[in-house]
């Protein structure tokens, strides 16, 4: 079964055949994920199941309806939404039902707020999506007065709820299947700005598959080769080192947080060159594949079995490069995902062991569970070292400390460089998947040893896990992302359905760019 379902994935990924073009390969993967399909142009036949009306909050609470619509049903639907107060706000709703003559057997009155935002429309999109359902085949969306990249945005969100991971069910509820018709002012505009969104929608579903995989399925080389073919029709190198490769390099602390599994640890590497001869942006993504927490075993039944989510920072790196990717980013960008296999045998690390790192650090491992920042740590390395980044980026679903901090509505960011620190929120803001800074400092001496350089935990937490990758940043310009307790959820919510969100994707594809635009202001301002 194991070996089928892999299977199942990574036919999956590699839908569409790797003489297609990138816009033409992103459509057919589409298939393998949702069934529900968008169309410009306007429909004039009287069969909607379902008419959508967008509404904008005005300051008298009027709200506009259609003049072509006939008069009673004009009547009918104003008195509706007197009784139920609808102003307009966003996301307020009301539905009509087989009003007198009208073509559409259901109306719903959305409302869209004032000044609907990316993210604001794309949730729009999720939660219409999500009343939808299997209750239709054909929706209409009347979106006149909205621009096009407002009405992609809203198609964009739809796609992102109707993601289903149901390959181990034995026999999966039917995913949803309509038709989508959107009435706009720009067509041609929305259905562009609409094709735009493919491949980012493309990396946010590989990374979800990547992520709710089980960690008997999900092993470092599995994941490894699964990536592989995921960006085998983009314009992707994937490098892949073996666990001999890993060991050769003197990786010792990726190598030894899988030393007691029978799946040793691979380091994946992706880079898309869209940016001539610059010296890459990198991104650093935790794959933790499974996390027993070792000898320090995670003793809450709640929590180790969604332990297969401590690859999501991984996933999120993939996904973002074969965002950038798919829409020919004008920039250098690579990924690096060390892959581990955290278990417990006569090999295992031991609490109190030292794991001697790539760049020569010697790390006391007080806390077996504490071995994302080991991964990390050799894999940041790898960015500064021998990719020669100019920037760094790490990701990971690192400490519970993060999360007793800010819950799940923000990712931690942890830096000293202000560009970093701007633009990541930038990206926060515009995507929806929102950073709030916390200190580096003054915090000297928590990851200190006395038996070796450093300690991989300390007090407090969150802060200790960013001060040790710090140190293997060394001087390139670094900022750390702790997403503890955003990469998944038990049940749908907005965008994202029950299970891996792909949290991440969105915010470091749009951070990349962000990035790479200031800084290269910034450099022809000094020239």
């Amino acid at each position: 079964m194991k070996k089928s379902i892999t299977a199942v994935l990574l036919t999956a990924a590699l839908a569409g055949g790797a003489t297609l073009s990138t816009d033409v390969q992103a459509q057919v993967a589409f298939s393998d994920y949702v069934k529900t399909q968008h169309q410009f142009a306007h429909k004039h036949k009287d069969d909607a199941d379902v008419l959508v009306l967008l509404a904008s909050e005005t300051e008298d609470g009027a709200i506009h309806l259609p003049e072509m619509w006939d008069p009673q049903v004009r009547s009918i639907v104003q008195s509706a939404l007197a009784l139920e107060d609808f102003t307009g706000k966003h996301g307020q709703q009301v539905e009509l039902l087989a009003l007198p003559g009208f073509y559409a057997k259901r109306l719903w009155v959305v409302g869209t707020g004032t000044a609907m935002t990316r993210a604001d429309a794309e949730k729009l999109g999720a939660q219409v999506a999500a009343q939808v359902g299997e209750a239709a085949d054909t929706v209409v969306v009347h979106a006149k007065g909205f621009s096009d990249t407002q009405v992609a945005a809203m198609a964009h969100g739809m796609d992102l709820r109707n993601y289903r991971f149901d390959r181990y069910k034995s026999e999966p509820a039917e995913r949803p299947d309509y038709t989508v018709h959107w009435h706009s002012d720009q067509s041609d505009a929305a259905a562009q700005a609409y094709a735009d969104t493919q491949p980012l929608a493309h990396g946010v579903f590989v990374a979800r598959d990547i992520i709710n995989l089980p960690g008997s399925d999900g092993y470092p080389k599995a994941i490894a080769e699964l990536a592989q073919t995921a960006v085998s029709n983009y314009d992707i190198k994937a490098t892949v080192y073996t666990p001999e490769q890993v060991k050769e390099m003197g990786m010792g602390a990726l190598y030894g947080v899988s030393q007691g599994s029978q799946h040793k640890s691979h380091l994946l590497v992706v880079e898309y060159q869209g940016g001539g001869n610059e010296a890459p942006i990198a991104l650093v993504g935790k794959g933790n594949t499974f996390d027993t927490g070792g000898y320090n075993l995670k003793t809450s039944g709640s929590s180790i079995v969604r332990m297969q989510t401590d690859k999501a920072g991984g996933a999120a790196v993939l996904g973002a490069v074969m965002a950038l990717a798919g829409k020919d980013a004008e920039l250098n960008v690579a990924g690096v995902v060390p892959l581990s296999h955290n278990l417990i045998s006569g090999s295992a690390t031991l609490p109190g062991d030292v794991l001697v790192a790539a760049d020569g650090t010697r790390i006391e491992v007080v806390n077996t569970d504490a071995e994302g920042r080991l991964i990390l740590a050799d894999g940041i390395w790898y960015a500064r070292d021998r990719l020669k980044a100019r920037a760094i980026a790490d990701i990971a679903t690192l400490t519970g400390s993060k999360v007793r901090a800010l819950g799940t509505d923000y990712a931690a960011i942890f830096s000293e460089h202000d560009a970093l620190i701007s633009t990541m929120k930038a990206a926060g803001e515009s995507t929806g998947e929102l950073v709030w800074q916390l200190p580096l400092g003054p915090y000297d001496g928590i990851i200190d040893s006395w038996l070796a350089d450093i300690q991989n935990v300390g007090s407090p937490g969150a802060q200790a896990g960013a001060r040790l990758l710090q140190h293997f940043a060394k001087d390139t310009p670094w900022i750390h992302i702790d997403m503890a307790g955003n990469a998944y959820g038990t049940s749908a919510s907005g965008i994202h359905p029950a299970g891996g969100n792909g949290y991440g994707v969105r915010l470091l594809s749009e951070w990349a760019e962000n990035y790479n635009s200031a800084s290269s202001e910034s450099a022809a301002g000094t020239n």
